[in-house]
């Protein structure tokens, strides 16, 4: 009997987590037929068969994490090929490897049951566990070599008790906390804030299109900002086009899909490449490569609240402004007091690669261009 693994869904991603099966055991599929669809931390992947067949067996249940080349299902047809596919085509894999030993709770009905077989532990704080209901491959260790000991399971029991079950983040989330974890162990970040008077706008500007085309002057104005820095190899890519990463708030996470060249686009083709982006990303529609590729990063989380941030910079990118909410302030004037909008600015750099100046530099320009009214500041 073979098995049909989770292939390669490209852009360097190791693993799906299962969303929703369309098939169930002894059903006939044909070719193409939609098997199952699976969520990476870019999209929801739907995968087709490769071939027809009847259904043997399912691995995983919703909700589960697969990791790449682990078996989705099981074919009853003991000529059928071990297959890969990757996103947008079927591909063949040579790999037939056939894996009648895999353990029981690996099959559909008992997947959440943890594996625990590697666990460093005793026979009777196994017996424990299995007593209070707790999976130990969630429960840290503190004896010897990290083995966990009775103690270890008593406790996590009482938390348990007290504040409920814990469950580990997936999706998204999940990879939102490691690059997060990763980036703030690189980078040497240093963050200046500042405030634009915007007392010159009209009343009717989109905030967000405006930082768009504010990041693109200052830019062209400070352009060692719109770079790349490789840390290990210690050198330093300058890129001329400007491919902004605008962060994106969803109930799965945030997302960073990529908004390109807009340094050379007019103010409607912004916007409606801005809509499309949004929509998509909303829809868990996007396609990959427009999630990847950003040479330096907008986050206007003042749409929803709070002035100034520390935003973190993700590797190879070296800058990201982060916009606060607009609230008005008392600022003089010709030696007069007015009352005028301000827009809140922190602008993160990776301190390894760029200097003080040139972030200060890049945002003077940011706060020149939002001062000047829409009209002089749209490309046509």
């Amino acid at each position: 009997m073979k098995y049909f693994k989770l292939p390669d869904l490209g852009e360097g991603l190791q693993e799906a987590e299962i969303v929703t099966w369309h098939v169930k055991v002894g059903d006939h599929v044909a070719l193409d037929q939609l098997l199952v669809s699976v969520e990476t931390a870019k999209a929801i992947v739907e995968l087709p068969s490769p071939q027809a067949g009847e259904i043997a067996e399912l691995f995983g249940l919703e909700g589960d994490l697969i990791h790449i080349g682990d078996p989705l299902l099981e074919y009853a047809n003991e000529q059928a090929t071990d297959t890969g596919t990757v996103v947008g085509e079927v591909q063949q894999s040579s790999d037939s490897e056939d894996i009648t030993d895999k353990p029981d709770d690996f099959i559909i009905g008992s997947a959440h049951q943890a594996n625990t077989a590697n666990v460093l532990t005793t026979p009777a704080v196994r017996a424990l566990a299995k007593k209070l209901v707790l999976n130990l491959d969630r429960i840290k260790g503190t004896g010897k070599q990290g083995m966990i000991t009775a103690a270890d399971v008593e406790k996590a029991a009482a938390l348990k008790q007290s504040h409920g079950d814990s469950e580990p983040i997936r999706g998204v989330r999940r990879v939102m906390a490691k690059n997060m974890a990763a980036a703030d162990a690189q980078v040497v970040r240093v963050t200046i804030q500042d405030e634009a008077n915007i007392a010159s706008w009209h009343g009717q500007e989109d905030t967000t299109l405006r930082l768009i085309q504010a990041m693109a002057h200052a830019c062209k104005q400070e352009p060692i900002m719109n770079s790349w820095y490789d840390g290990e190899q210690q050198t330093l890519r300058q890129i001329d086009q400007v491919d902004l990463g605008i962060a994106v708030d969803t109930p799965d996470g945030l997302f960073v899909p990529v908004l390109r060249n807009i340094g050379a686009r007019a103010s409607r083709d912004l916007k409606l490449g801005l809509e499309s982006l949004r929509k998509d990303v909303r829809a868990r529609t996007i396609p990959p490569q427009e999630l990847s590729g950003a040479t330096i990063t907008l986050s206007n989380y003042g749409t929803i609240a709070g002035r100034f941030g520390n935003p973190v910079v993700m590797p190879p990118t070296v800058a990201i402004l982060g916009a606060g909410r607009i609230f008005e302030t008392v600022i003089p004037s010709s030696g007069e007091l007015k009352v005028c909008p301000v827009l809140p600015l922190s602008l993160s750099f990776d301190h390894r690669a760029i200097t003080g100046g040139e972030a200060a530099r890049f945002l003077g320009a940011l706060l020149e261009s939002l001062a000047l009214p829409e009209s002089d500041t749209a490309i046509e």
